[in-house]
């Protein structure tokens, strides 16, 4: 399925590029990691490669460092159909690197190397002020709420989005290790929620948002907080998707022969992000809906390669 889209760059990814560095060997701890191998990385840029691979005609604002690495994520990106007009190359700055370990399910373990460019540095709120005026989507994820700035940054680009009529995607992504506390990361994630056109959790994120341990009834909360469509993943158990009425609707997730499941959420986001991105007149709950197999085929997909989509 391909979206005809408004105008070209009528999606925008606001947040993180990075490298992963993956060890390429599952169930060996970084101790006993001896060789890692590098892949694109990061959930906004990810997610911007799925939704470009899916159709749509997308952007990411952020920033990486004027290193080797930047650069190289730069044309990456670019070559994926990927408008990096708006990634600034930091020159004085690093690019963020991570480590990433593998246990023998798949299940990636994250070092972050200290030091590296923001993922919002350099970019302007008139400059985001410009794009979402060009835009039918915006992709928002507590990756960029964690730090005061950032937020504020993530915060404004969400107003104006509302503002101006575009969709706000949001993926709750929670690493909790980016926050004081829990509580903190629910409360700025449970901000983004009302008015957003969809909100995609894992049910422990849905579980943590709403305190519903019931997947299905954590996805009508979040309609209840203000989200027009909720989609709440199960992992190898699928889907669940809830929209007008509260009825919930699922989808059956295909099997894998788990390699590494990097990335297979940014996939399964990024092909849901392209139906999102269709014409605004369209009946958003029926392009999700028909977008969910090919979604859960793109996370299965990415399941099988070490990193994201390589």
């Amino acid at each position: 399925m391909r979206a005809v889209l408004a105008e070209r760059n009528s999606t925008l990814c606001l947040g993180e590029a990075m490298v992963d560095l993956i060890c390429e060997r599952a169930g060996v701890p970084f101790a006993g990691a001896d060789r890692f191998s590098p892949h694109p990385g990061g959930v906004t840029a990810n997610t911007a490669v799925f939704a470009a691979r899916a159709g749509a005609a997308v952007a990411i604002a952020g920033a990486v460092g004027g290193d080797s690495w930047g650069r190289w994520l730069r044309r990456r990106l670019a070559a994926e159909g990927v408008d990096v007009s708006l990634l600034r190359l930091r020159e004085r700055e690093a690019t963020q690197l991570a480590l990433v370990a593998l246990d023998a399910g798949g299940e990636p373990s994250y070092r972050l190397y200290p030091g590296a460019a923001a993922p919002l540095s350099g970019i302007e709120p008139r400059v985001l002020d410009d794009a979402l005026a060009r835009s039918v989507a915006l992709l928002i994820t507590s990756n960029t709420l964690s730090e005061p700035a950032e937020r504020s940054l993530t915060l404004h680009a969400r107003a104006c989005a509302l503002e101006c009529g575009a969709r706000v995607v949001l993926d709750c992504n929670l690493r909790l290790h980016r926050w004081p506390s829990e509580r903190d990361a629910v409360a700025a994630v449970l901000e983004c929620v009302p008015g957003a056109a969809l909100v995609r959790a894992n049910a422990a994120e849905a579980t943590a948002l709403t305190a519903e341990r019931d997947p299905g009834r954590a996805a009508r909360r979040l309609l209840e907080l203000g989200a027009r469509l909720a989609v709440v993943t199960l992992g190898a158990a699928g889907v669940l998707l809830v929209g007008a009425g509260g009825a919930l609707e699922r989808a059956a997730a295909p099997p894998v022969q788990v390699r590494s499941v990097v990335g297979a959420g940014d996939a399964f986001t990024g092909t849901l992000l392209a139906a999102v991105a269709w014409d605004r007149a369209d009946d958003l709950q029926a392009r999700v809906r028909a977008a969910l197999p090919e979604a859960l085929r793109a996370a299965a997909r990415a399941c099988e390669t070490w990193g994201a989509y390589d």
